[in-house]
């Protein structure tokens, strides 16, 4: 069974989490060591994808 470190989609560096091939993550809170960042991703077959959340809205009086 394959093995790989799961990489940060902002920086390219390892984070502390390694993956196999039949991992599949859904709305994963990732955080980065290095870039100090928390993102969610989603990660199916080794390919990560980034999840962009909207920014909060103020509300109008």
């Amino acid at each position: 069974m394959a093995e790989k470190w799961l990489l940060c989609p902002v920086c390219g560096s390892k984070t502390r989490l390694k993956l196999r091939q039949d991992t599949e993550l859904k709305n994963f809170p990732l955080f980065c060591p290095k870039c100090r960042q928390e993102m969610l991703v989603s990660v199916t077959g080794f390919i990560t994808t980034r999840i962009l959340e909207p920014d909060a809205k103020t509300q109008s009086r």
